[in-house]
């Protein structure tokens, strides 16, 4: 069994990181090869030495003496131009790596040994769900929406469907793919087992309309009488039913999102505002997959950001409605093995969004991506945050997926940065992305 392996940080200054990396990027080796395999060569020397019985040489004198490899030791390494792209790390950035993969039986203890509540904790919880939930109980009567989304829950195949259908249906914009998505989505379900659970006429219906129409869209069978009929039903109700569902969905979509556009959803969130609520306004897309994409979701994070900071009327990036952006929209090669063209072309895009925003002084929060990209994602926010362009400004924020095993050690690390540039960054738990 090999011993565990720990990282241990060294602190650089800029140029000395670029002389490693211009090194490592001749030797055909990455930064890290060359500190690890630095520090070996000179423990090596340090224990013979000791053995030998002579002074311990110290570091500068043991470079000057040492032999370089011959050329036919050298061997190529594999991957070494994307090895290069990776960067030396902190002792914290280390941890949120290490724990990307780690199995769930090493993070459940320490997890559960955090979540355990002191009596007076636990009393105060108790009293505050209860609060909550009477609360709850004493509501106006439940309206048709929340009775459906009560009724199909997530925890069914049924519920994460119309979930699906719900976003989905508000960002697709041609026929064809719209028929298809529904097609597949509620095909699957057994919606017969909702029909009658509820005490709503709408979710009722909603349960017998989307039985029906799992059951057309559904057929692909041509064997006996019921298939015949299936067929039947398929020609003639198919458009019909698709257009129903499609209505029900867009209902249920609405529900969650504010507005189609960012002045429908200022004008929409002001009733809430004056009730206490702040908004961090998310627009939905999909992520940039040419640069004419890229282009298109820029213009239009600028246009929100005027919107939003006309509205925000110099309330400050707390009491005022802030933005939040999707990096991989503003850049269509936002992934790890496009870092030094990523950091070059989408981090001046970012910075000037961010001093849009600091003019009118509302928050922009770094929305969070897949998984794969967190690594990039916290290396931009760690340029942006030290940027002396934006020193004593607080309005730059993170979105953490609160689920991920890297959560806890991501947190550890916006600590330590915000205290590293010496700002306070806004940060805000999602259960996904």
């Amino acid at each position: 069994m090999q011993p565990q392996a720990t990282t241990v940080g060294v602190k650089l200054d800029q140029p000395t990181r670029d002389r490693l990396k211009r090194v490592a990027h001749a030797a055909e080796r990455t930064p890290h090869w060359l500190i690890k395999s630095a520090l070996l060569e000179y423990l090596d020397s340090a224990e013979r030495a000791l053995e030998e019985g002579r002074a311990v040489p110290l570091p500068g004198s043991f470079f000057e003496e040492a032999e370089a490899p011959a050329p036919e030791d050298v061997q190529h390494e594999p991957f070494v131009e994307f090895a290069h792209e990776v960067q030396p790390q902190s002792v914290l950035r280390a941890a949120i790596t290490a724990a990307y993969r780690r199995p769930e039986p090493e993070c459940l203890p320490l997890l559960i040994e955090q979540a355990r509540l002191t009596p007076p904790q636990r009393e105060q919880a108790r009293s505050l769900a209860r609060k909550l939930t009477e609360g709850l109980r004493h509501q106006r009567k439940q309206g048709a929406v929340e009775a459906l989304i009560q009724e199909f829950s997530l925890s069914s195949q049924e519920g994460v469907a119309l979930m699906c259908l719900a976003e989905a249906l508000l960002r697709i914009p041609d026929t064809a793919t719209r028929d298809s998505l529904i097609r597949d989505k509620i095909g699957r379900g057994d919606w017969r087992a909702h029909i009658g659970h509820s005490r709503s006429l709408f979710v009722n219906a909603a349960s017998w309309g989307l039985m029906i129409g799992g059951k057309l869209v559904s057929t692909l069978s041509e064997r006996g009488l019921a298939g015949a009929l299936d067929r039947l039903l398929a020609t003639g109700g198919e458009p019909l039913v698709r257009k129903g569902v499609d209505l029900a969905m867009r209902l249920l979509g609405e529900h969650f999102v504010t507005g189609e556009t960012i002045a429908e959803a200022l004008a929409n969130g002001r009733a809430r505002e004056a009730r206490g609520y702040s908004f961090s306004f998310d627009m939905l897309g999909e992520a940039a997959m040419t640069a004419d994409d890229a282009e298109r979701y820029y213009v239009s994070y600028e246009q929100a950001i005027h919107a939003i900071g006309r509205a925000s009327a110099g309330r400050g990036i707390y009491a005022g409605p802030g933005i939040s952006i999707k990096l991989s929209a503003l850049h269509p090669r936002y992934a790890r093995a496009q870092r030094e063209r990523v950091m070059a072309e989408l981090l001046p895009r970012v910075k000037s969004l961010l001093a849009l925003c600091r003019q009118y002084d509302i928050g922009l929060n770094i929305d969070a991506e897949e998984a794969d990209r967190l690594e990039i994602s916290l290396d931009l926010l760690e340029a942006l945050s030290l940027d002396r362009d934006f020193a004593g400004w607080n309005g730059l924020g993170f979105v953490v997926q609160a689920y991920q095993k890297r959560a806890p050690f991501v947190l550890d690390w916006l600590i330590d940065l915000g205290r590293r540039a010496r700002r306070r960054l806004m940060v805000r738990l999602v259960q996904g992305a």
